[in-house]
């Protein structure tokens, strides 16, 4: 039960292809994009609303990441809402939003899907 109290589940598209960083230690990080659409009708129009959201996936999350996802490709993401707190170059607070994977899963469309991963 542990799992719901921070969980976020979201489905999009990549903004950008997936940044990989290897540290010293070995270990990898992987930050990328995700646009979410939400669309809705007013007067007789619809109304498509994109929320972006700030990835970021660890050890070989981040390698799997790396190597099956590009800009574009529809994606699951399930993970945990993390937030930074940092001061920027005037000394204003900043704070910023991630999603913290902890699985993922390409989706969309068959051809998409049975696209060769490189």
């Amino acid at each position: 039960m542990n799992n719901l109290r921070n969980h976020v589940l979201l489905i999009g598209n990549l903004g950008q292809d997936v940044e990989l960083k290897k540290f010293d230690n070995g270990n990898h990080v992987a930050r990328v994009t995700l646009a979410t659409n939400e669309s809705y009708k007013k007067d007789n129009e619809w109304i498509t609303e994109t929320q972006w959201h700030r990835i970021v996936a660890w050890g070989k999350s981040a390698e799997r990441m790396a190597t099956q996802l590009k800009k574009g490709n529809q994606v699951a993401i399930q993970g945990k809402l993390k937030y930074n707190i940092f001061e920027d170059k005037e000394g204003v607070k900043r704070t910023i939003a991630e999603i913290v994977v902890n699985e993922f899963m390409l989706t969309g469309s068959k051809k998409e899907a049975a696209a060769p991963v490189a």
